[in-house]
């Protein structure tokens, strides 16, 4: 990546505008079309979303997206369509013992909303319902669990063996719902910590999934992360890594990349609010921030060093066609060629954990400067074309973004060899975040965290 050392975010408030403006046609046009029946929308097929059934991972993305419009416009009649659709179609994602991602259904819609509250700009009239759901959500996710030597982590959707990179991120929904004051209640009576399991899964996370280049095997590159990390169910003993829709095991699968990003800096900010007294029985302050350092640095550095001139990453650093573009890096990405896709919504993630990092080490300091700078350089390309997506008829927002490209779920225009040309709904919502993320601070107001739906 050139990073742009220069830029100020003032200097993005122009293209906030006008992306905030496309935001909500968008939106307005997904809603006027969107089935519920039909199954949560995923990706665009031709400019349409339609469903992909794998899990219902993606449907709080777009209610969610609702909560950021009306955070960042105003706007009240999106606002009601989100409060309204939360309350009709979400209940079940809180409940949902299945799968790894209710910090991705229920921290973009109770979470907002319940922000939103707190900081009065909705009526504080729902708070007990969505702390309820939050501390259910959270609850329920920390149930999915397998023990491994001095700890454990949150299994994925293929089972007790899976530890996926993604559920880094899912680790918000146990830290809000243990400072909510809740706990899970197992066998027998036995109170779980929802803090101790999330940072649990965090460290395991760190230790299996992130590569730092010390010698672990043959492909042990600083900063590189595998998608799934399989584990012995018998002995909890580490068995190899694995890819779902990254290349392989031995590769880094951006959007996974991108999920450790932001997740390991937003939970360095989470830490920041409790107590040595709390984090004494988990190892301590100290530690805990020098593992979660260590991660998010290496996996920001990896980003920086292996993406496109202009921040846009290709959908895997070992994609087998990338030797056929040549020098790749040397050059802005080029979401129209013939071999290997890109991927911007691993973008629109990963530029929260470069931003976040940035400014958790301090933007005064040489590497706090950088990744911040790098993240200010990665949404400057991200809010204007060839992705910011200006088509009238095209419901997606952010364009050029991938699913899974081993299954080949992802369209391929007529004439084009590669996916391209599509938005998916995480992509569109994380963009969002980030706009709201960015706004934020340009205008002075409330930082924005995933913790931000708790009381002061």
């Amino acid at each position: 990546m050139r990073i742009d050392d220069q830029l100020k975010p003032a200097a993005l408030a122009p293209a906030l505008e006008n992306f905030w403006q496309v935001s909500g046609e968008k939106l307005n046009l997904t809603h006027r079309d969107y089935n519920p029946a039909s199954g949560a929308p995923v990706f665009t097929v031709a400019g349409k979303y339609t469903a992909r059934g794998w899990t219902e991972w993606t449907e709080g993305f777009l209610y969610g997206s609702d909560f950021l419009q009306f955070d960042a416009t105003g706007d009240q009649s999106f606002a009601t369509r989100g409060q309204k659709y939360t309350v009709n179609r979400m209940a079940s994602h809180v409940s949902h013992f299945g799968v790894h991602d209710h910090g991705f259904n229920n921290l973009s819609t109770y979470g907002n909303w319940l922000r939103l509250q707190r900081e009065g700009k909705l009526p504080a009239d729902q708070i007990p319902f969505c702390e309820l759901a939050l501390k259910v959500s959270g609850a329920v996710q920390a149930s999915r669990w397998s023990k491994i030597n001095g700890g454990g982590y949150i299994y994925s959707f293929n089972g007790p063996h899976s530890l996926f990179v993604d559920t880094i991120r899912s680790c918000r929904s146990l830290m809000v719902a243990h400072r909510l004051g809740h706990r899970l209640m197992g066998e027998n009576d036995a109170a779980h910590s929802l803090l101790e399991r999330g940072l649990q899964h965090i460290e395991a996370t760190a230790k299996y999934a992130i590569f730092y280049g010390e010698g672990r095997d043959s492909y042990d590159e600083r900063g590189r992360t595998a998608h799934e990390s399989v584990f012995n169910p018998n002995d909890g003993r580490f068995r190899c890594p694995n890819s779902q829709q990254g290349y392989s095991g031995f590769t880094t699968w951006t959007r996974g990349l991108a999920w450790a990003m932001v997740g390991y800096a937003e939970e360095l900010e989470f830490l920041d609010t409790l107590t040595e007294t709390e984090l004494a029985p988990m190892g301590g302050k100290t530690k805990l921030c020098e593992m979660m350092l260590k991660a998010a640095r290496a996996t920001c550095d990896w980003y920086i060093a292996n993406t496109a001139l202009d921040g846009i990453p290709y959908w895997d650093g070992g994609a087998p066609q990338l030797e056929k573009l040549g020098d790749w890096r040397a050059r802005n990405a080029e979401p129209f060629n013939d071999f290997e896709p890109v991927d911007s919504s691993a973008a629109a993630i990963g530029v929260q954990g470069l931003l976040r990092l940035g400014r958790y080490l301090g933007t005064d300091t040489a590497d706090g400067k950088r990744y911040w700078q790098a993240g200010l350089t990665t949404m400057r390309t991200l809010l204007a074309e060839p992705y910011l997506s200006t088509v009238p008829n095209h419901q997606g927002l952010l364009l050029h973004s991938v699913y899974h490209r081993p299954n080949g779920w992802d369209y391929i225009p007529p004439g084009r060899k590669i996916p391209c040309g599509e938005a998916c709904l995480w992509g569109d919502y994380h963009l969002r975040e980030a706009a709201t993320h960015l706004q934020r601070m340009i205008r002075g107001e409330k930082y924005h965290t995933f913790f931000g739906c708790l009381a002061d």
